[in-house]
């Protein structure tokens, strides 16, 4: 008996979208992924322009407590005569601000003559005073009184109040 010969198989045909799809990450995971990151992404979109709007709030009331000119415009004004490489006027500069902090915009306001500027350095030559000073002056930029030295916040909040009154 004859034996027939062997038929070849021909190579089977594969779809290759088959074989992309087995190799392929679930589209259920692909989904989860993106959001995972899109989330995080978010968040960091969040924090980021959170800094950007503190940094900015914080750079314009810097420039707004620069600015003395606003002694004498109708509202009382305390200023501090400070060198910022002088650690005892940047603790005096804590406890100012601290005072400040019962007191309204429109009621009074706190200003710094930061002598490491040239309007700062002319503005506590014209009063002839140092750093590590408090000066205060009415609504119509007339001088009132002066601290010098280092003070707590309760004296210096009596002494703001002393100044409205």
């Amino acid at each position: 008996m004859k034996k027939k010969p062997a038929k070849r198989q021909k190579p089977k045909k594969t779809n290759q979208s088959e074989n992309v799809q087995a190799n392929a990450v679930p589209a259920s995971k692909d989904r989860r992924n993106f959001l995972s990151r899109a989330a995080w992404i978010g968040a960091g979109v969040v924090v980021a322009g959170g800094a950007t709007v503190f940094g900015t709030r914080s750079v314009l009331a810097k420039m707004a407590e620069l600015d003395l000119e606003r002694i004498g415009q109708g509202v009382p004004a305390v200023v501090q005569i400070h060198d910022p490489s002088c650690s005892i006027c940047t603790s005096l500069q804590r406890q100012a601000r601290k005072a400040m902090k019962g007191f309204e915009d429109q009621e009074l306001i706190y200003l710094v003559a930061d002598i490491s500027t040239t309007d700062g350095r002319a503005f506590a030559a014209r009063y002839g005073v140092p750093h590590v000073t408090i000066m205060m002056f009415n609504e119509r930029g007339r001088h009132e009184g002066t601290m010098q030295g280092m003070r707590q916040a309760e004296e210096l909040k009596a002494a703001f109040h002393g100044l409205l009154e």
